[in-house]
């Protein structure tokens, strides 16, 4: 069975075909040019299922609906579920949950199973604990590196945005700036998995995922285990579960 999944988010919409067993082919394009989607599905073997998760808003999903109907197939969308795929949500209204998100869970109980951190790190970053159980215990959200930088240009009159890197010790206001946007971001994964630790789960691994991941995974203390496109992999999911076998 060959599924189109498709991940819009805000920055970029990220796509896959996967026939069941591996991805044939994966590719993205940014969010603002939504339109040239069309263009790169046009060499695409006709999938069986087309399945989507939609954080752009309405516009950009109907922009893809367009685009996958000369594929032969409806584009689906998933929404977040109390239940699914053999993880549990905790939140009081499950559907409230983004569907990234809840597809990024599924993706890592499937690939690595056990108590995680499932990070996902991009124009925001997400830090969702999952039980050794599969529970979703909830999560959090932080601005993203580049939200924080423009952040401080915005709202400060002496710091702008300057090229910066990452350092232990900065001594430069790009570097200052930059080191500690991710050291933010290191440090909410780093109390998420202080706070499993501290509600009576083992030391969970952590799961990360998405265009920025290279940034916050050097700044990380312990081990790390990268999965590219996350969400994609927990659409593949739901969608092979949701389907009747033979």
């Amino acid at each position: 069975m060959k599924i189109l999944a498709v991940d819009a988010g805000n920055s970029r919409i990220k796509w896959g075909l996967h026939d069941g067993g591996a991805w044939i082919t994966q590719s993205w394009v940014p969010t603002s040019e939504a339109r040239r989607i069309a263009e790169h599905w046009k060499g695409v073997a006709p999938p069986d299922a087309a399945i989507a998760s939609n954080v752009a808003g309405k516009a950009v999903g109907q922009v893809l609906q367009r685009a996958a109907r000369p594929l032969g197939v409806t584009l689906e969308f998933i929404a977040s579920q109390a239940h699914q795929c053999g993880v549990r949500s905790s939140y009081d209204h499950p559907a409230q949950l983004g569907p990234d998100r809840w597809a990024a869970l599924i993706g890592a109980w499937h690939l690595c199973g056990g108590p995680s951190v499932v990070v996902n790190v991009g124009t925001t970053m997400t830090a969702d604990a999952l039980s050794a159980d599969g529970v979703f215990l909830g999560g959090m959200i932080v601005a993203g590196v580049e939200l924080m930088r423009d952040a401080l240009a915005r709202s400060t009159a002496g710091l702008g945005v300057e090229e910066g890197s990452y350092t232990y010790f900065p001594v430069t206001t790009g570097d200052a700036i930059m080191s500690g946007a991710i050291n933010a971001l290191a440090g909410a994964v780093e109390r998420m998995e202080r706070f499993m630790r501290e509600a009576g789960e083992a030391p969970p691994r952590v799961v990360l995922s998405g265009g920025a991941a290279p940034v916050v995974q050097h700044a990380l203390n312990g081990a790390v285990e990268v999965v590219d496109n996350l969400v994609l992999e927990g659409i593949v999911r739901i969608a092979r579960d949701s389907r009747p076998t033979g």
